[in-house]
């Protein structure tokens, strides 16, 4: 939708895509030097085992979490790499670490990611007596521990052209993952309207975003909603005569689409009110529903049922007893299905998500577009 805008003709666009590519190649050279990563538990790295709560989530510190890749718990919600792992290694970093974790290195970035994360703030669920929301970290602390690791790098507020902001800031990628879904999720029930959500999330997360472009960040990524509604869980407690053209909910999803129009036509106004940077939007709806409409061809048999869970049919998936459980068992291929625990996916599933992101044709502009324009910038 936003790719019109720019003015980028065809044959730039697989140029400069070609130019990155084949530089990259040959010198294993990273385009940036390090990435800063924020969102819920798709991108989450592990802050969540940091924090003193909520105790809800502490099943994703057992096996068989990160069993495929790391062969052990790492307190992300898969059997293995997330899409800003993926992302990481495409452009030579190592993986970012969780923010809470001290110790870690943070020279090539650092993830504030954090489950359950909303982008409203905590504060608005607690009033209006919404109990499902038991994580009190929003997209505004991220913002909040962002700026404060700023500042122990010596890059204070009001000061952006200091040599501490520029080392911290001009070659850092802003990955800025899924934010909302949990907002809507949290409201089931409730008489709070999902577009009382919307434009409540709108308003947080647009004011994140000019927060960090008017901090200095030139180079930004922000991930659309998934269709949530394909999960496991959804289709478990959603009526079977709820369903779209391919077998997910319907009803949800729709809300979900118009969220996502409506962020992208705010990112338009943001590119406008901040033309030295480039904000790209990654197509999260339509690269998983493309999956989703022929799962096989990217090498996935099941579609719908989750591979960590409690052998409830015809999901694998019970809320009475999630992954990581005594009760629960994974299967032996996660490769094979699209869904891990019923809620999140499988590092199969965000190799090929991040691949339609980054190589694909499922981001606007194209990330090469970003990666020219860093390279050119220098």
């Amino acid at each position: 939708m936003a790719t019109s805008s720019l003015n980028i003709s065809l044959f730039a666009i697989i140029y400069s895509f070609l130019l990155c590519v084949s530089t990259a190649a040959i010198t294993n050279t990273p385009p940036f030097n390090k990435i800063y990563a924020f969102g819920d538990s798709f991108t989450d790295t592990g802050n969540t085992k940091s924090l003193s709560g909520p105790s809800g989530f502490g099943h994703v510190s057992n096996p068989p979490y990160g069993s495929t890749y790391f062969h052990k718990p790492t307190n992300r919600y898969s059997d293995g790499r997330l899409v800003i792992d993926f992302v990481a290694q495409s452009l030579f970093l190592p993986f970012v670490p969780p923010y809470l974790h001290s110790k870690n290195d943070s020279s090539h970035g650092v993830n504030f990611a954090v489950a359950g994360s909303t982008a409203i703030n905590h504060a608005f669920f607690v009033k209006n007596n919404l109990s499902l929301d038991i994580t009190p970290q929003s997209i505004q602390t991220q913002l909040i521990w962002f700026n404060q690791f700023l500042e122990n790098q010596g890059c204070k507020q009001g000061n952006h052209s200091g040599l501490n902001c520029q080392a911290a800031l001009d070659d850092a990628l802003f990955w800025v993952g899924e934010i909302g879904v949990n907002d809507y999720a949290y409201t089931l029930g409730s008489s709070v309207s999902s577009d009382t959500i919307r434009k409540l999330a709108m308003y947080t997360f647009t004011g994140f975003l000019q927060a960090l472009l008017k901090r200095g960040a030139k180079y930004v990524v922000v991930q659309g909603l998934p269709p949530s509604r394909c999960l496991p869980l959804a289709m478990y407690l959603a009526p079977e005569n709820d369903r779209d053209n391919i077998g997910c909910v319907k009803s949800a999803n729709n809300q979900t689409y118009t969220h996502n129009a409506v962020l992208q036509a705010k990112l338009q106004d943001l590119r406008k009110q901040f033309p030295q940077a480039v904000i790209v939007y990654t197509d999260y709806w339509n690269a998983y529903r493309m999956v989703m409409k022929n799962p096989s061809k990217y090498g996935f048999k099941e579609a719908f049922k989750a591979c960590c869970g409690s052998d409830e049919p015809p999901y694998n998936f019970s809320v009475f007893a999630t992954c990581g459980a005594p009760s629960t068992s994974a299967c032996p291929n996660p490769s094979q299905y699209i869904n891990w625990d019923g809620v999140h996916l499988t590092e199969a599933m965000y190799k090929v998500l991040s691949g339609m992101f980054i190589n694909g044709t499922f981001s606007q502009p194209p990330f090469s577009y970003l990666l020219s324009r860093k390279r050119h910038q220098g």
